[in-house]
């Protein structure tokens, strides 16, 4: 295990997931039914799986499609969706 990609993937994730609606869900759900480890053990299962089918689908895709076209199709993905966002109407 490499230390240094654990910890920038760390990083990386735990910044992108920061206020996502993900988050917020969560929120909502634990003020709603104050089962405080319930809702943390189905929020962490779905967290982990969605994260192990994105690690399948990343190893395997690399053999299928070369990793610099991933980071375009990734880059062109957000792009596209933040300029929608910012075109859409509120």
């Amino acid at each position: 295990m490499d230390l240094r990609t654990v910890l920038s993937t760390f990083g990386i994730v735990f910044l992108a997931e920061l206020g996502d609606k993900t988050q917020l869900s969560v929120l909502l759900l634990s003020a709603k039914s104050h089962r405080l480890w319930s809702v943390w053990v189905g929020a962490s299962l779905a967290l982990v799986m969605t994260t192990a089918i994105a690690v399948l689908l990343g190893y395997v895709g690399r053999t299928v499609v070369p990793v610099r076209l991933l980071h375009y199709v990734a880059a062109g993905g957000f792009i596209a969706i933040g300029v929608w966002l910012f075109l859409s109407k509120p």
